[in-house]
């Protein structure tokens, strides 16, 4: 290859490079989606851990050989594999054919739609329990082996307490973030296989794999066995759960987590400052922030004020300490105790221990694509 190129001809080289990039992205779907149909054929999870593992360690490895940043490569390898999941969600393996027929009671709503069309990809015949079906509730749910609750938390109760009987070999589940209180009516009303879950994903997400859901099991758990299976073979992490361990760690995790958020969001609205202000001079950490509070405002403030509420008074204490902690802070700040604010960051310091330093490095990259965001965001303006 001649040297000194002129700019015009190394841009041109640049795009010969993209173009086979895309070529072989083309290729790469095409494998991909071939391997897709294999799983569903034999069953198989979407998700294989070891072979993820083991696939992006090697191309690190040949990065690093070839004088490429490994970290640039496994963004690259782990976009590319998000595709590939998006790509392989069309026609999905039956791990629980017995399940069949399955009732999602609610299955208008946003996640009801999303279990709908996952179970329906899985081929299984699937029924809907709406407000407009309730007058033939009993001929919907007649023979079904799997019943989805999937209704708002204040109306729970009312709808599970309102079911006819079911068959006394059914499952019958609810998808709710509360589980002590919904694990006790659905065991109240029905005597056959009972399980809790909570999806730990909104109904937005492109696909099953990584996903969390906790499972709080009630009555029969070898009987729920295959419906568990099923979500894995989604791709989905399942973790058992005692109901009462899984709420009080939502009260940190979501409801404490809304409630600061919810508050956050109205303090911005109350200042001088426009938003697009804020973002003209916001570092990434900030942009994401603001992603992160802007997030929660564009979803349905019945269902964030219901999650609030649910569990006000079981997280009333935690609220009290968390306003505790902040008059603390607040007073160590007027004072101009530096030693005072030092010894609290060594207290959350030593909670999160190593992994601060993991989070620390995890972080870069989404705050680069926070950034990035930013930027295209700018432009499209």
């Amino acid at each position: 290859m001649r040297e000194n190129l002129s700019l015009d001809e190394l841009r041109i080289q640049i795009d010969r490079c993209d173009s086979e990039l895309v070529s072989l992205l083309a290729e790469r779907r095409r494998l991909t989606e071939q391997v897709g149909q294999i799983k569903q054929q034999k069953g198989a999870a979407l998700h294989a851990p070891d072979r993820e593992a083991a696939l992006i360690a090697a191309r690190r490895q040949q990065a690093e050989e070839k004088g490429v940043n490994p970290e640039l490569v496994e963004d690259i390898l782990r976009r590319m594999m998000r595709e590939a999941y998006e790509n392989q969600q069309s026609k999905l393996a039956c791990a629980a054919p017995q399940l069949s027929p399955i009732v999602i009671v609610g299955g208008q709503g946003a996640m009801g739609q999303l279990f709908a069309k996952q179970f329906k990809r899985s081929g299984y015949e699937v029924k809907i329990l709406d407000k407009s079906q309730q007058t033939d509730a009993s001929s919907v749910l007649a023979g079904a082996k799997l019943v989805l609750v999937s209704v708002p938390i204040n109306s729970l109760d009312k709808v599970i307490a309102d079911l006819p009987p079911l068959d006394p070999e059914c499952i019958l589940a609810d998808i709710t973030s509360v589980k002590q209180s919904p694990l006790k009516s659905l065991l109240n009303k029905h005597a056959g296989p009972v399980v809790g879950l909570h999806p730990m994903f909104g109904p937005d997400i492109s696909h099953w794999v990584k996903q969390t859901v906790v499972a709080c099991h009630g009555r029969d758990e070898n009987a729920c066995s295959g419906l568990l299976k099923q979500l894995q073979i989604w791709g989905c992490h399942i973790v058992p759960m005692e109901a009462k361990k899984h709420d009080q760690a939502m009260q940190i995790i979501q409801v404490m987590r809304h409630l600061t958020t919810f508050v956050y969001g109205q303090f911005l609205a109350k200042q001088c400052h426009t938003l697009e202000e804020l973002r003209s001079c916001s570092s990434p950490i900030y942009q994401l922030e603001l992603m992160m509070v802007g997030r929660l405002f564009a979803q349905s403030p019945e269902l964030y004020a219901d999650i609030m509420l649910a569990q006000f008074e079981d997280v009333e204490g935690l609220l009290a300490s968390y306003q505790d902690t902040f008059a603390q802070t607040l007073q160590s700040l007027k004072q101009g105790d530096k030693q005072a604010l030092i010894d609290g960051f060594d207290k959350a310091q030593a909670y999160f221990s190593n992994s601060a330093y993991t989070f620390l490095a995890q972080s870069r990259g989404i705050l680069n694509k926070a950034n990035d965001a930013k930027v295209l965001d700018e432009l499209a303006s």
